[in-house]
């Protein structure tokens, strides 16, 4: 049965809350992910491995921060579209 986009997002809709109405320890179930997505921006920033532990982490934060300036500038660009093919 094909859906259409709108229809197909209200069932994801439906089926995270559900997922997550069911889960007793949220930090535990996205604790992987987390860890990699941190791991992602520390092999970004010493893909060698040699600096000290607290300077890698303090450069993969300033790394991920860059990162989320980087996704709200394009989603100001987006809206901005959005607004201006309106």
């Amino acid at each position: 049965m094909s859906q259409n986009p709108s229809s197909r997002r209200l069932h994801a809709q439906v089926a995270a809350h559900t997922r997550w109405s069911r889960e007793s320890d949220r930090k535990a179930a996205t604790g992987k992910a987390r860890a990699a997505f941190i791991d992602r921006f520390e092999r970004e920033v010493d893909p060698d491995g040699v600096l000290p532990p607290e300077e890698r982490a303090l450069r993969a934060e300033s790394a991920k921060k860059a990162y989320f300036v980087r996704l709200a500038i394009k989603s100001a660009a987006a809206r901005a579209r959005r607004k201006g093919a309106a």
